[in-house]
């Protein structure tokens, strides 16, 4: 080989190794260009934030003075996200109205607009690069770029460079659109959260008013409540009980010996027991008074519930004379306990008074049966257990009752036989 042709040779094999150079260089920048970008937009978890690093980004490697990037929400047909560097205020409302009239002409209703549409839009003029991207089927975008300040074109290499840097932030904005989707879930659980810790307090309030009520209304009031929080209340119906009134007896005269507050004090630890054995025989306490209560027996079958009145006021008896004994000789007299108990149909149930004042609800019984065992406890004497016949019938196999023959009783017409329990 001659001298020309070998220098030839040695000029062909420098511009390869130069284009080679080139090459290296172009895609050493290009790699540094995506680092850089992808850093900054990675960095993020804010969709605002992604897309103006994005854009400040891009300009500052493509050497770009303008620049825009948008979002449109497919859902709502509105621009979600923009950003714009460079553009006086009236251009970037003008752009902002153009692809609001895109949207309505229906270009982003299924998929990214052509970039053509986009060019013929006067507010694009100033840009020389054009590109739409999409993020999933949620959202459509449009990057936008001015003319390179070096005064060059655009090549085909910064448009291989720009459709990579557009998939990263694809994949950026994805991220941020899950994060965000899971910001949302969090705080629709923290709302649910408040709503259920509020909801839960009207519950704890609401258990605590009932617990409070309970202790002044009677049990069958709470159940009829519960049965049907928000029906009509029902009014007084006639069935088969029994009904207990118990009173202290000579109640006045203790009252004047030893005072209100040791009267109150007596009651008290007298009638706490009385409680126990009424609660334990399904009693159900409708009306106290000062030295009395009113008892009602409600189950079902007539034989049990007057059963369990004979048995409550035994048992309110043998605790009377307990505590009487435990009594020291300090105490105060002993109290005496009489209790009357009449069993046979009676009107039962929510009594209503009305007034100009407005209504009132009372849970009580009422009839003939209800004012013979009244009666029966007035005529007690000397802590007795007087009941009627109809109750003394219905128990003989599980208790003794004397016969004291026929009574007539304050304000009831027929005679009453009356039995009291012997022990």
């Amino acid at each position: 080989m001659d001298l020309q042709s070998q220098i030839e040779h040695l000029k062909k094999e420098l511009n390869e190794s130069a284009h080679v150079q080139n090459e290296l260089d172009r895609r050493v920048f290009y790699l540094k260009t995506l680092y850089d970008v992808s850093k900054d937009i990675f960095s993020s978890v804010e969709s605002d934030t992604i897309l103006r690093n994005f854009l400040l980004m891009a300009m500052g490697n493509f050497g770009v003075s303008l620049g825009f990037i948008l979002v449109v929400d497919a859902s709502s047909q509105k621009i979600a996200h923009f950003a714009e560097r460079g553009l006086e205020e009236n251009d970037a409302t003008n752009l902002k109205a153009d692809i609001d009239r895109l949207i309505l002409e229906g270009t982003f209703s299924e998929s990214v607009p052509d970039a053509d549409i986009l060019r013929s839009c006067a507010s694009t003029k100033p840009f020389t690069l054009l590109e739409t991207f999409e993020i999933e089927s949620e959202w459509s975008g449009v990057f936008g770029l001015g003319p390179k300040l070096i005064n060059e074109a655009y090549s085909e290499n910064d448009r291989e460079l720009l459709d990579t840097l557009l998939n990263n932030l694809v994949v950026a904005l994805k991220n941020a659109r899950s994060f965000e989707k899971i910001q949302t879930l969090n705080l629709d659980l923290e709302s649910k959260n408040r709503a259920l810790k509020a909801a839960l307090r009207k519950v704890e309030i609401l258990e605590s008013i009932k617990s409070n009520l309970c202790k002044f209304v009677p049990t069958a009031v709470t159940r009829m409540v519960e049965s049907s929080p928000t029906d009509k209340i029902q009014e007084a119906q006639e069935r088969d009980i029994s009904v207990l009134f118990l009173d202290i007896e000579g109640y006045t005269q203790i009252t004047e010996s030893v005072g209100g507050t040791e009267v109150n004090t007596l009651v008290e630890k007298y009638f706490s027991v009385f409680m126990d054995a009424i609660y334990e025989n399904n009693g159900d306490v409708v009306e106290t008074a000062g030295d009395g209560l009113m008892v009602l027996f409600l189950t079902h079958d007539d034989r049990t519930h007057a059963l369990e009145a004979v048995r409550a006021a035994q048992t309110i008896k043998e605790k009377a004379w307990l505590i009487n004994d435990d009594s020291s000789p300090e105490d105060s007299k002993p109290l005496v306990v009489n209790i009357g108990i009449c069993s046979g149909t009676a009107f039962v149930g929510a009594a209503k008074f009305e007034s100009y004042t407005g209504a009132r609800w009372a849970y009580t019984s009422h009839g003939t049966t209800t004012n013979v065992a009244a009666r029966l406890c007035g005529h007690a004497r000397g802590g007795a257990v007087l009941v009627s016949k109809t109750t003394a019938d219905r128990e003989q196999k599980y208790f003794s009752f004397k016969p004291l023959g026929k009574f007539v009783l304050k304000n009831l017409t027929d005679e009453v036989d009356i039995f009291a329990l012997q022990e």
